[in-house]
């Protein structure tokens, strides 16, 4: 089948459509589903952890479809007064009207520009620390450790202002910092969007359309940069059966992922994933303290 077996695929897949969603991250566990599953690192198995994240982020356009294509009506705006404006007046006008009818898609754009330039500059030292089982373990126990206070850190919710271009840039800062392996995309952004005293809920599905550029864009680049290696189109038309599988695989599981964790997060916050952090790196960390080779060859 090439570099994965069918049952390498379907399992890492799994992994990549149960975590992307929840603030325990997926980067993680797929490195460590790999480790465990003893598949070698090699640059088309480094593209598809990535690439078979745009199968789960499928799953947020099914699942929220209508606000995802929905366009604001511009009444607000006065065609005949900017028709009486100077051109500079009407450009101005026009930009505003613009932005309004996009907001939405206008917002994530904003949210997302950090991202894609701090990916775009650091792409080689983030392909370096996606080997690193060791940088996976730290950052869940880190992190774990910090979602067991992040309910009572961020309790003060305020959406009277909505979502404004400040808060959308904002949480895209804070999706910086999912670069490093371990720190889940997921909890970043949810928890910039609680810093902007956003609901929970609110914080989690804007998380969710974020991650539709973001990883729309991640994936696509990886999928160039593999195109462009020596032999590139080979090494996927070899493996573009665990490809398709892994896209599918990583949807279904997706759709279900995201269902329960707006009901649990809504619920219940999220100290029950800090506690799964914490238990899953540590379990990792003591691995290796003792002699076991968890590290990605």
């Amino acid at each position: 089948m090439g570099d994965l077996s069918y049952l390498q695929t379907i399992i890492i897949a799994i992994v990549e459509g149960l975590t992307e969603f929840l603030p325990v991250s997926s980067t993680g566990h797929m490195i460590i589903a790999q480790s465990m599953l003893g598949v070698q690192s090699t640059e088309f198995v480094k593209a598809f952890t990535v690439i078979i994240q745009f199968g789960a982020i499928l799953s947020v356009v099914v699942l929220y479809w209508k606000r995802f294509f929905k366009l604001n009506k511009c009444k607000i705006f006065d065609q005949q007064a900017a028709a009486d404006k100077p051109f500079s007046g009407k450009v101005v006008v026009y930009v505003k009207r613009f932005i309004y009818k996009f907001d939405f898609y206008w917002k994530l754009l904003v949210a997302f520009i950090p991202a894609a330039f701090f990916g775009f500059a650091f792409s080689d030292k983030i392909d370096e620390m996606l080997e690193s089982v060791t940088v996976v373990a730290v950052m869940l126990v880190i992190g774990g450790i910090f979602m067991l206070f992040v309910d009572n850190i961020f309790k003060k919710v305020d959406e009277s202002k909505g979502m404004t271009e400040k808060k959308a840039f904002n949480i895209g800062l804070f999706q910086c910092i999912a670069m490093i392996p371990g720190v889940s995309r997921s909890m970043a952004t949810i928890v910039g969007g609680m810093a902007q005293k956003m609901s929970r809920k609110t914080a989690a599905e804007f998380s969710f359309f974020l991650a539709v550029p973001t990883m729309f864009a991640a994936t696509a680049y990886k999928l160039l940069k593999l195109l462009l290696e020596p032999n590139g189109i080979d090494i996927l038309t070899q493996n573009i059966g665990a490809l398709v599988i892994g896209n599918i695989v990583a949807f279904i599981v997706a759709l279900l992922a995201i269902k329960f964790f707006i009901s649990f997060v809504t619920k219940y916050g999220f100290k029950a994933f800090g506690y799964y952090r914490i238990i899953v790196g540590g379990i990792i960390l003591v691995m290796m303290y003792l002699g076991h080779n968890l590290e990605v060859v």
